[in-house]
């Protein structure tokens, strides 16, 4: 039996911020959640050591028979790859696809409290990490799926390859039994993955889910879409996002009007970062005075992890970073040139 012990209130960085909708059954959570040490002592090896977190998205919804069969269609290529439904049953070739089309269309069609917007189904991505393999993947979307969905919900999910890195099509029926709908919320998603997460572990392939905050990143990653609009507008085929406009002006103010004054949701950011930061410098205390060398090993890297933490950033402060090089270096050329004259 293992002597680790716990600061008070470490195990809180993990936990989703969140309850799951009350509408989908809550998972049996990711061992680490259970209350027992080892599995927190081995969650906290995963997180100090980097371990690849994984990607759940939810990427549409289908409306009507026309892009329900337009969307399974392009998820099993034309029905050239296999699709597999909640039974285990393999669905491949144009027939099938039209088929299982065909039967959601219907049922919810049956639906006498469907509105004009009420979906027919829900679309989700689960990617693996860099390299592992198709079988694996599949192997941990059907028990992922079987866990999230199974109980209420009809599904198909296919396995590409096709790309760096595997990951499974999951498309999810809305309507399911007893009349329930599959209402995803931002809440279910760090639930979802860590349930994927675990069933790549099941499978033996390193995999964490956890929150941006726990890992001490403070900065979101830029949208697909904010890109996509970003790279229209560089290209002169549209308008800047607002989000990103707005982001520019905070900038231009903060590099050449003097406004770095933190912001509210800037304080909020370095504040969330201390407690994330002392909570496991805590825990790093408490197991170097461990007596055992693989804990006190362990409370090194915990130190390291921390060390290696990037700074409180904002995309405001970030900009305007970028703007006074910018105009620096502008200004350093035309000094260059006036020298040159």
């Amino acid at each position: 039996m293992s002597d680790f012990k716990l600061v008070t209130g470490f195990e809180e960085l993990w936990r989703p911020s969140a309850r799951s909708n009350r509408q989908i059954r809550q998972p049996a959570l990711a061992a680490s959640h259970n209350g027992a040490s080892d599995n927190i002592r081995a969650r906290l090896v995963r997180v100090v050591r980097g371990a690849p977190e994984v990607i759940v998205k939810v990427v549409g919804r289908t409306r009507n028979a026309r892009q329900l069969h337009a969307h399974l269609s392009y998820i099993s290529r034309g029905g050239v790859l296999e699709m597999e439904d909640r039974e285990g049953a393999v669905l491949s070739g144009r027939d099938d696809l039209r088929e299982l089309a065909e039967d959601w269309s219907a049922t919810a069609l049956m639906d006498r409290h469907a509105r004009t917007e009420t979906p027919i189904s829900r679309a989700i991505v689960l990617s693996a990490p860099p390299g592992v393999e198709a079988t694996a993947v599949r192997e941990a979307t059907r028990a992922f799926a079987r866990e999230r969905l199974a109980e209420r919900f009809e599904y198909v999910f296919v396995v590409h390859t096709d790309t760096a890195i595997a990951h499974a099509h999951l498309t999810a029926r809305h309507l399911g039994r007893d009349a329930c709908r599959l209402n995803l919320k931002k809440a279910d998603i760090p639930v979802w993955r860590e349930t994927w997460a675990q069933a790549l572990r099941d499978q033996g392939i390193a995999a964490e889910a956890t929150s941006r905050a726990a890992r001490g990143m403070t900065r979101k990653p830029e949208g697909s879409v904010l890109r996509r609009i970003a790279a229209q507008h560089a290209a002169g085929r549209g308008e800047i996002a607002r989000t990103l406009a707005s982001a520019y002006q905070q900038a231009a103010r903060a590099a050449f009007l003097g406004d770095t004054a933190p912001k509210p949701w800037e304080a909020a950011m370095v504040h969330r970062q201390s407690k994330v930061r002392a909570l496991y410098l805590a825990q790093a205390k408490l197991l170097q005075a461990s007596i055992r060398p693989d804990d006190r090993a362990l409370g090194a890297e915990v130190e390291a992890f921390v060390r290696s933490m990037p700074a409180p950033d904002s995309l405001r402060l970030a900009l305007a970073r970028e703007m006074r090089a910018a105009n620096e270096t502008l200004r350093s050329r035309r000094r260059e040139r006036d020298d040159n004259r």
